[in-house]
């Protein structure tokens, strides 16, 4: 019959140690692999590349990972701006290096909407981020 342990105790208590935010650097203009990235410039990677994952809908990612942007398409802009926005965050502050997202705006320019946000870390703010949907 198992029994739960007695005594003992955590002496020290837990730790938490953050990771170093080095990782490989993608270089958009050759679509390759183009040395290391490391603090804003990795998290400016981290969020393009978690932008880019439709969530729920690739086995190889968590299923917290990426953010769920098709369902959205064909809905009222302006219900699609306010949740993109709300998504885009809880997305970007899986990371922990990630706080938030600000300077968000949304368009629409005919039938495609054009986005636009900065990433804020704990390294600083970001360049903007730009996608359409």
């Amino acid at each position: 019959m198992p029994t739960i342990p007695s005594g003992g105790a955590i002496s020290g208590g837990v730790q938490y140690e953050q990771y170093p935010s080095r990782t490989w650097h993608i270089d958009k203009e050759t679509n390759r692999i183009d040395g290391y990235s490391d603090r804003l410039q990795s998290v400016g990677q981290a969020a393009e590349v978690i932008l880019n994952v439709e969530r729920f809908s690739w086995q190889i990612y968590q299923a917290y990972s990426g953010v769920r942007i098709h369902d959205l398409l064909g809905q009222e802009p302006d219900f699609v701006a306010a949740e993109l926005q709300r998504r885009i965050r809880e997305a970007l502050t899986v990371d922990d290096r990630i706080n938030g997202i600000s300077d968000f705006s949304a368009h629409m320019e005919g039938d495609t909407m054009l986005v636009s946000f900065r990433v804020n870390s704990v390294y600083g703010d970001t360049d903007p981020i730009q996608f359409s949907l």
